[in-house]
């Protein structure tokens, strides 16, 4: 697969706070914290990464956990996969929630600390039209949990 030419605009001309992936294999590229904050258990907030983005038209940036973090303290990307999507032009942000349990230490974050990744996804457009009956299919119309644990 070839890369794709993203458009990046930093807000505080700090090259530290560009993207990058971290190995050759890495679907995910970091987003940092472009600020010093301290989140207190039980509170969501919007983890500001100083960058802004152009993307091709059909492409998205979805914005997901990074698997570290998650697995080390009790920070939580709010809306996983959180969705950038190729008109909006303002600054990425990260929504993200301590799950703590009220009391627990708050989470300290850190100038370039990283907080959540970015993957770049091609994104078809679908047409809809209404039906009077959809095919049949071996699961129909059974729901949560249907097909096991």
């Amino acid at each position: 697969m070839s890369n794709i030419k993203i458009q990046i605009r930093l807000i505080c001309d700090d090259d530290e706070l560009v993207p990058e992936y971290e190995s050759d294999g890495a679907v995910g590229f970091d987003l940092k914290s472009s600020v010093d904050m301290t989140i207190l258990a039980g509170a969501t907030v919007t983890i500001p990464t100083g960058i802004k983005v152009e993307l091709p038209k059909d492409y998205e940036i979805q914005v997901r956990p990074r698997s570290g973090r998650s697995a080390k303290s009790k920070l939580r990307v709010s809306n996983s996969p959180g969705t950038i999507d190729s008109d909006y032009r303002g600054e990425v942000m990260v929504i993200v929630d301590h799950i703590g349990q009220p009391g627990s230490d708050p989470i300290i974050i850190k100038k370039y600390d990283r907080v959540a990744q970015g993957v770049l996804a091609k994104v078809p457009k679908a047409n809809f039209w209404k039906v009077d009956k959809l095919s049949e299919s071996r699961r129909g119309e059974n729901g949560l949990g249907s097909t096991g644990n």
